[in-house]
């Protein structure tokens, strides 16, 4: 795999302890954080190891980890994008925001937006922006996943049918180099699908971590998107199709993060 001797040793270490720390590898192996992240990075990028606040943890064992943990993971690089995200959005405009922990954070950087038509089939959107000013919320009606307060299914489909909006917040479990944009749950995916195809343009909000992670449903490809916004430079392969079909690459990496 071409790894170095350094990213080989953490390697080992993060499927031996389950996680490793930025700090502590950087005290380890005496050299700084930023050299230890761009290590994280690397082995991120060949899908062994996933981004987490602080370190990294063996990409495998994100698949399945619960949603009140996802919120936790890489939580600054989501605070970064959402913040990113919401700054593309206009006062006085239109727009659905689906499922996911990212889309979640861009909804709280939207909150003082004003003169908004927020549609959303996340019940945490909209409990979000619940009492914030001048903004007409919308639920979505269907299926109610528990697990994290999605709303998906058939009715959900034609419920997102109904509109036209100005704008789209879409999230992704996981991101192919070939520029694929994946999922899990194909209930969820025909959700995002119909979001997707009633909006004028569609913002995809994913930190790096999902491209070392794999799932089997396809949404769309990153040239459905007119936005991408994320936290490190994605592979050059997929920012390669980013720059070939016009979509807007935004990315909000910063050297000082703590992560």
């Amino acid at each position: 795999m071409d790894l170095t001797p350094r990213q080989a040793d953490i390697l080992a270490e993060a499927r031996s302890r389950g996680r490793v720390y930025v700090d502590a590898l950087a005290s380890t192996y005496d050299v700084t954080p930023q050299t230890i992240r761009r290590d994280l990075n690397d082995l991120g990028a060949r899908g062994l190891l996933a981004r987490v606040h602080g370190g990294a943890v063996p990409a495998h064992s994100v698949a399945n980890v619960a949603y009140e943990e996802r919120r936790e993971l890489a939580a600054p690089e989501k605070t970064r994008i959402g913040d990113a995200a919401a700054a593309l959005i206009p006062n006085d405009c239109s727009l659905i925001i689906n499922i996911g922990t990212t889309t979640e954070q861009v909804a709280r950087s939207l909150y003082d937006h004003r003169d908004l038509v927020v549609i959303s089939n996340n019940i945490n959107v909209v409990n979000i922006l619940s009492g914030s000013p001048r903004k007409d919320l919308v639920l979505a009606g269907g299926i109610v996943r528990q697990s994290d307060g999605g709303i998906i299914g058939g009715a959900a489909v034609e419920f997102m049918d109904r509109f036209k909006v100005d704008y789209a917040v879409i999230g992704a479990s996981a991101l192919d180099e070939d520029g694929a944009v994946l999922d899990f749950d194909i209930r969820e995916v025909s959700v995002a699908r119909a979001i997707i195809s009633n909006a004028r343009r569609t913002i995809l909000v994913a930190d790096a971590g999902k491209f070392g992670r794999t799932a089997p449903v396809r949404i769309c490809g990153i040239s459905d998107v007119w936005a991408f916004v994320t936290d490190t430079a994605p592979p050059r392969r997929f920012g390669d199709i980013c720059a070939a079909a016009g979509v807007e690459l935004i990315v909000t990496e910063s050297v000082s993060d703590p992560a």
